[in-house]
């Protein structure tokens, strides 16, 4: 989708902090980070979010799901939180699928 922020990082048109990175899933540093580790995990194919996947799609959100932890432990991180928006009454701001991953010591309660 060319208007959307994240298939720009994908396509290499904006700069990232990256992570991590395979054939499916793009993992970067967030520019506005909420805790001291916030790394932002999205899958290279544009999804909006998880009311919009597809039945092809879903391999590749298991796949994101899947490197979540791994992604977290090469961050030296041994607990963390992991945060999914789904609309804009859920807090999107972005409208291409991603995970948040957060840590880097102890996060508040809800």
């Amino acid at each position: 989708m060319s208007d959307c922020l994240f298939c720009k990082i994908v396509a290499g048109d904006l700069p990232a902090d990256k992570v991590y990175e395979d054939d499916h899933i793009l993992a970067f540093r967030d520019i506005a980070p909420k805790a001291k580790t916030h790394i932002l995990v999205i899958p290279k194919r544009h999804i909006t979010n998880l009311s919009t996947v597809e039945e092809s799609e879903w391999p590749v959100v298991t796949h994101a799901l899947q490197q979540l932890t791994p992604i977290a432990h090469s961050e030296g991180l041994e607990g963390f939180r992991v945060i999914t928006n789904n609309g804009a009454d859920g807090g999107q701001e972005v409208f291409h699928m991603h995970w948040h991953l957060l840590g880097g010591g102890r996060l508040p309660g809800f």
